[in-house]
């Protein structure tokens, strides 16, 4: 195994060991320095060397650093979800250590752990509402004025409810992102039913929507299937005993270093073999034993030449598909009729054929074999159906429904709708949504259509997460009216009209992130709130009262009664959520809190597990399966049929009203190399089959395809995550992500760069249909020649980064294009544009 490929090794993801004392986890300290907890821990302590802090023995029996106290709290910068254990002095943060007795965590954290404290210890934070004075909306001169909780609610109430009264209750849009504590978006979708606006939207469709929307149509439910560490109802490990891992678009060593270094470790007690595939050489790809360069956005050919092989060799699992699986032999004649054969998918991924019936008996003999795709695959035109390809992979050779197998489709919002009580008011009746996305949001406003948003709240960033920067920047300046909620001055808080300042995760204790497989943390607040910042939920629940005071159609009663004023406790929300939810009777608050690792969903009550491996034929997934529907009794998988569906009639006449099928038929974004079938939207709208409180637009599918911009724009561009120090923009705000991490660096294969006179460490521009943007080139032989990398994260308002002369950047999200979007799940097309380089 090539762990030391590259220099890099599994230590370079993570930070473990003992500092200063047995079994504590490695510090992660603001200065450096060395924090004992009050009482060693017994587990196994790391190599006596293993990241030892400098200096760490001249802290030790210190009087002013030794904490007074420490607080169980968990990072909220990427879904490994590790514990941080907080060491404090006099309500000062001395220390951040990661949770020994957690075998997956097993002591480690990434270097994201130590900027928690900075978001908290931060001359830029928001700390109070704030009212647009004077300025152009977006224009960094724009000139804001202090004001109280109680005036910002009410102004926000006023303008929700004017637009309501004047019958534009529709025209009201929310937008949310990761970073919220769980059960926020369920108080939202409450606030924005008794409304009467159906467009509250979530992070998903930005995110990772389309892996949950595909698992949900073949399985049942829209998660993650299998889990990390030791299955509690069957005592086995679960991921780490898979005897292979097949990576789609997922760069773990960075987006998940904790969770991945609990699969390498498994990986060396079963000789398991890493297949990576990604069109440029990750740190992922460097410990792999094969990398796969395809070209960007043709992963859709990759699985459907490997599935076509699988089936047509008879490699797959004879008596599992006889058993459990519905459409097989359909599938196999529509592979057949479209000759997806490896020869095939060759021609369009730029792969050799071999590698790909390679791939595919590697994946069908390994038992249990492994998937994991992240954004990589989300982020692409026909990520649904992509999706869905890989998910027939799992099931025709048996690999789901078994430890150590699964697709393993990352970011799944866990687990889905937290449910409160009912209501038990009468709410008005609902037009139709805009098409499932916020990156909607920017076409609505500018063009009316189907109809134009007046009102927006967003607790995320469209001015740097959404796909054609410009165009969103224009729709923003055109909005009626704002509100911005964050800890900075992110780009978008310039457009708004309020500023709602949130607290940052170690101010307030509830459940936030969790892992991918469904398992959760309860963290404690570890330090007080700064400055007037409010908790998400909080700031949803005074809005509601804000509602109750102003309302003049509905009795103020009505508000309160639906947003008790005792949810204001996270405590006293949760317990509603785990009476009120199916399958969540175990997850109380104190069970959690006496834990040192995390618990996953479904766990119907107090004595049971949670289930780690979904589908699993145990009895614990029959008692959980009956805990989320009582009509699911006996069923394995909860489809309609009880069995794995390939192709039903009834999904092929669902789907087709969007132009698509159960059975996959290729196609890419237009703006890939070599002319390959696409798509063309039609103008009209019609119900989302898969979201159906939305409308989609219907397309064609096999439209042929133009190689004209390439005539102009050579390369395909993709973006992505700069470094394992970054995790959406918040880590850009802190002193640590900016010294580390605050160049971008476009990534461009030595002989590209020396045909367009380009220098390692040139100023570059990166330059598409849709605009500009600057970075430093970086000369990288791991990516393809037709292919570039820019890092997106970076803003033109993080001035943090001013400190280390840092440049300013635009949006990554400048140079895709919005138009191109995947009409099921709304995720947007950011892996592949046409572009070129060019020295700055």
């Amino acid at each position: 195994m090539k762990h030391d490929q590259h220099g890099l090794s599994r230590r370079g993801f993570v930070r473990g060991g003992v500092v200063g004392g047995a079994g504590l986890g490695a510090p992660v300290l603001l200065p450096v320095i060395s924090a004992r907890a009050a009482e060693p821990s017994s587990a196994a302590a790391a190599p006596p060397d293993a990241d030892r802090v400098p200096g760490a023995a001249f802290t030790d029996g210190s009087a002013a650093l030794t904490p007074d106290r420490t607080v169980a709290t968990a990072c909220q910068f990427c879904n490994s979800n590790c514990r941080l254990n907080v060491d404090l002095k006099a309500g000062r943060v001395l220390a951040v250590r990661g949770e020994d007795k957690d075998p997956v965590q097993r002591g480690q954290v990434c270097v994201k752990a130590e900027m928690m404290p900075q978001l908290v210890y931060n001359a830029e934070r928001l700390t109070t509402p704030l009212r647009r004075v004077s300025g152009a909306k977006g224009s960094p001169h724009s000139r804001f004025e202090a004001i109280g909780w109680d005036e910002a609610l009410r102004t926000i109430a006023g303008k929700l409810l004017s637009l309501r009264d004047a019958g534009q209750a529709h025209t009201i849009a929310n937008r949310t992102t990761g970073r919220l504590p769980r059960g926020t978006g369920s108080l939202v979708a409450r606030l924005f039913a008794m409304l009467g606006s159906p467009n509250n939207t979530d992070v998903g469709p930005v995110c990772n929507d389309a892996g949950g929307n595909a698992l949900a149509v073949t399985f049942g439910l829209g998660n993650f299937t299998n889990g990390y560490g030791t299955d509690g109802a069957t005592g086995k490990d679960d991921l780490g005993s898979a005897r292979h891992y097949l990576f789609l678009g997922t760069n773990q060593a960075e987006t998940h270093p904790v969770t991945f270094d609990y699969l390498l470790r498994g990986r060396e007690r079963t000789g398991a073999t890493l297949t990576v595939v990604d069109p440029r050489l990750t740190p992922t790809g460097a410990v792999a034993d094969r990398w796969v360069a395809p070209k960007p956005h043709t992963d859709y050919a990759l699985l459907l030449g490997m599935l076509h092989h699988i089936i047509e060799r008879n490699l797959y699992d004879k008596a599992f598909v006889k058993r459990w699986v519905v459409g097989f032999e359909e599938l196999r004649a529509h592979l057949r009729k479209h000759r997806y054969s490896p020869a095939w998918a060759a021609k369009v991924t730029g792969l050799p054929a071999a590698t790909i019936t390679e791939m595919a008996e590697e994946y069908a003999s390994a038992k249990p074999a492994a998937i994991f795709c992240n954004a990589g695959i989300s982020h692409q035109l026909g990520a649904f159906d992509t999706y869905r390809v890989a998910t027939f992979l799992a099931a025709v050779t048996g690999n789901i429904g078994r430890p150590g197998g699964g697709c393993n489709f990352m970011h799944n919002t866990w687990p889905g709708d937290l449910h409160l009580p009912p209501l038990r008011v009468t709410v008005p009746e609902r037009r139709e949504a805009l098409p499932v996305g916020p990156d909607y949001f920017a076409e609505s406003i500018l063009t009316g259509d189907p109809y134009r948003l007046r009102a927006v709240i967003t607790q995320g960033n469209p001015l740097v997460s959404s796909a054609n920067t410009t165009k969103v920047k224009k729709a923003f300046e055109e909005l009626d009216f704002y509100v911005y909620t964050g800890l900075f001055m992110e780009e978008a808080a310039y457009y708004a009209d309020i500023v709602l300042p949130a607290c940052s995760g170690l101010e307030m204790e509830g459940v936030y992130m969790r892992r991918d497989d469904r398992a959760i943390r309860w963290q404690d607040q570890v330090v007080d709130r700064v400055g007037q910042s409010r908790p998400d939920w909080e700031i949803w629940i005074g809005l509601a009262h804000a509602l109750a005071e102003l309302d003049t159609r509905r009795p103020a009663a009505e508000w309160r009664e639906a947003f008790p004023e005792r949810w204001t406790d996270y405590k006293e929300l949760w317990a509603d959520f785990v009476t009120h939810t199916p399958g969540m009777g175990g997850m109380t608050r104190a069970r959690m809190r006496e834990r040192t690792e995390p618990l996953r969903w479904p766990c119907p009550s107090p004595e049971h597990p949670g289930v780690s491996t979904l589908y699993l034929d145990h009895p614990s997934w029959y008692e959980a399966v009956e805990s989320l529907d009582p009509a699911h009794r006996g069923k394995r998988f909860l489809t309609p049929s009880g069995r794995i569906e390939i192709t039903t009639p009834e999904l092929e006449r669902k789907l087709a009203v969007t132009g698509h099928g159960a059975l996959p038929v290729f196609y890419t974004h237009p703006e890939v190399t070599g002319k390959n079938p696409t798509l063309a939207y039609s103008r009209t709208f019609v119900t989302n089959p898969i979201n159906p409180q939305a409308v989609t637009h219907p397309v064609r599918l096999g439209v042929p395809g133009s190689d004209a911009v390439h005539r102009e724009f050579p390369l395909m561009g993709m973006t992505g995550r700069p470094s394992v120090v970054h995790f959406a923009e918040v880590t850009h705000w802190t002193p640590m992500g900016k010294q580390l991490n605050g160049i971008r660096f476009v990534q461009i294969h030595p002989d590209t760069a020396r045909r367009a006179g380009i220098a390692d460490g040139d100023d570059v521009r990166v330059e598409s249909p849709r605009g500009s943007v600057t970075g430093t080139a970086l000369l990288w032989e791991g990516i393809r020649t037709d292919t570039v990398f820019v890092p997106n994260t970076f803003g033109p308002a993080q001035k943090v980064g001013d400190l280390f002369d840092d440049p300013r950047y635009e949006a990554a999200n400048t140079l895709p294009d919005d138009r191109y979007y995947d009409n099921l799940s709304g995720q947007q097309a950011f892996k592949c544009f046409a572009c070129r380089v060019v020295k700055a």
